[in-house]
């Protein structure tokens, strides 16, 4: 994503003015060694994890369900996960 696609998120978020919110993060991540483990540690530990395989096991799609306090936090989280070599932000 690019700072312009962040700062649009941010105010997409900002909208909402009842904080803390529930928000679906989800990345898809190369099945490759390290990299799902990796983009799991950046997600917030409070969160409810999901994990689905594409069928040729090459990509896994990570998706965490949990309660955030503010749409800086959210472009925080999302920023560092996209960073990752071969992560893709949804």
């Amino acid at each position: 994503m690019s700072m312009q696609d962040y700062e649009k998120l941010k105010e997409l978020l900002a909208q909402n003015k009842k904080w803390p919110m529930l928000y679906m993060f989800k990345f898809i991540v190369p099945n490759e060694e390290g990299k799902v483990k990796e983009v799991v540690e950046l997600l917030p530990k409070h969160g409810t994890v999901s994990y689905n395989h594409t069928k040729n096991l090459k990509y896994v799609s990570v998706t965490c369900k949990v309660s955030m306090k503010s749409a800086n936090a959210i472009v925080e989280t999302t920023s560092k996960i996209a960073a990752i070599e071969g992560v893709m932000s949804l």
